[in-house]
């Protein structure tokens, strides 16, 4: 999973290390990134529900990633094609030689969601900043209101694939008629069908609320702790098998609202606690809560 890095970075992270996650080498810590800010082999990207808070103040070196924007198709509802994608790593220095550091607000939930569309394009030379944004202001480090730029590179994108890490909607109708494990990751009132949103958040047009025939719920900001930064395995574990039955093994498929929240989960399952087949599914509750004749439970988990 993951392939080698042209740099220093490719260590395992120390404060890392500890944690005991399948795969470590996907985070850093902020002592980690504080001692990397000048390398020239890296390039920090921002990527944050609140699209005008980079312009407020940044780490050092960080590029703005618009999530809507930059990642999101402007027509369909889809991500961008290989060759839109090409040209946004090019246009912010990046080739296959870059080691890409994502954070940002909410507990790495947008930068979770770009880390994840970059592997539908392959891009394994990723990492995320452990506790991202609120775990660096709360330390004390730099910030700073530069917006870097960095010589375009020649970065060739393969074809876009989403069928390993990706679901779609008649994937997950019979993911869930067979039986097979599905995470929502809303809140528990989005899960009972209280409401069709996130608490203080809008509603955004769902016509139904409820959850997926047979979906388990654990709120993915359980993975989290106060300061933003990851649980470590033993207490993940402690939530995904202990408390909700799954299994390495397992074909899961995760969901939200459009995919976002559920990709930082997706993340935990993938290279924190090494499962091998897990995919998100970015339609999500605004697909499924508007699609005729789609199933839908009510209630508290069963």
């Amino acid at each position: 999973m993951g392939a080698t890095i042209a740099s220093n970075a490719s260590a395992v992270d120390p404060g890392i290390a500890g944690k005991g996650y399948v795969h470590p080498e996907v985070l850093v810590s902020t002592d980690w990134l504080a001692e990397h800010l000048d390398d020239p082999n890296i390039r920090i990207i921002e990527s944050d529900e609140d699209v005008l808070l980079y312009d407020t103040g940044h780490i050092p070196r960080a590029q703005k990633m618009d999530w809507h924007q930059d990642l999101n198709d402007p027509v369909l509802r889809d991500y961008v094609s290989s060759e839109q994608f090409e040209t946004l790593l090019r246009q912010k220095g990046i080739d296959e030689n870059t080691t890409v550091v994502f954070y940002g607000d909410k507990n790495n939930w947008w930068a979770a969601y770009a880390f994840w569309v970059f592997q539908l394009f392959g891009f394994t030379n990723a990492k995320l900043l452990d506790g991202g944004r609120i775990k660096w202001e709360q330390e004390g480090r730099p910030f700073n209101i530069k917006v870097p730029s960095y010589t375009k590179t020649s970065y060739k994108a393969p074809k876009r694939s989403d069928e390993k890490i990706r679901a779609f909607f008649q994937q997950v109708r019979e993911h869930s008629a067979s039986g097979k494990p599905l995470i929502d990751v809303r809140s528990p009132e989005e899960y009972t069908g209280q409401r069709t949103h996130m608490p203080d958040y809008p509603q955004e047009g769902t016509l139904r609320g409820g959850h997926i025939k047979g979906a388990r719920s654990v709120p993915w900001a359980r993975a989290a702790n106060p300061d933003g930064s990851f649980k470590d395995a033993d207490s993940l574990r402690a939530i995904y098998e202990q408390e909700k039955g799954l299994k390495k093994g397992d074909d899961i498929v995760a969901y939200c609202r459009i995919g976002e929240r559920s990709s930082h989960t997706w993340f935990v399952l993938t290279y924190l606690l090494g499962y091998d087949r897990v995919r998100n599914y970015d339609g999500s509750w605004t697909e499924w809560g508007n699609a005729v004749r789609a199933p839908i439970e009510k209630g508290p988990e069963k």
